[in-house]
């Protein structure tokens, strides 16, 4: 089976269409993951995550981080190497790259660092005030009404 149908799955909720591409997407992926360049996804805190993406032989100019619409994407490209350098090997990757991640709600990113060849993105989940829980007050037809605790 090439698909699955997740339509039964969203007949009865509001304003999950993100979460039926984001699902659908994952299940249609044809293509082999590219792995470069590689990337470490960590959570340092209960609300913030780090993303660090190996860039090595990258400087500032020539990474761009973009985030839209919750989908983060990098992109690196260098410059062309001197003319008049001749390389007996190159190993270190300077190719062109793009790398996108999908962000959930409430998440923004709160910095980008350049360290060592390691491009350091740092994220947090900002939950607005209306989305947290909030304790209701009860009160009877005879009494006032109760603080919330």
């Amino acid at each position: 089976m090439d698909r699955y149908d997740l339509t039964p799955l969203f007949r009865t909720s509001v304003g999950f269409d993100r979460m039926a591409r984001l699902m659908d997407a994952a299940l249609t992926t044809d293509r082999p993951q590219r792995s470069y360049p590689p990337y470490n996804i960590v959570k340092t805190d209960e609300d913030r995550y780090q993303i660090s993406i190996a860039v090595a032989g990258f400087t500032e100019a020539d990474l761009e981080i973009q985030s839209q619409n919750g989908r983060l994407t990098i992109r690196g490209r260098t410059a062309d190497a001197p003319e008049g350098i001749e390389y007996l090997h190159r190993g270190i990757a300077g190719r062109a790259f793009e790398r996108t991640f999908q962000l959930a709600d409430h998440i923004v990113i709160e910095e980008a660092t350049l360290d060592h060849g390691l491009l350091h993105i740092g994220l947090r989940r900002e939950v607005p005030e209306a989305l947290k829980p909030r304790n209701i007050s009860i009160r009877t037809m005879f009494s006032e009404p109760q603080a919330a605790k």
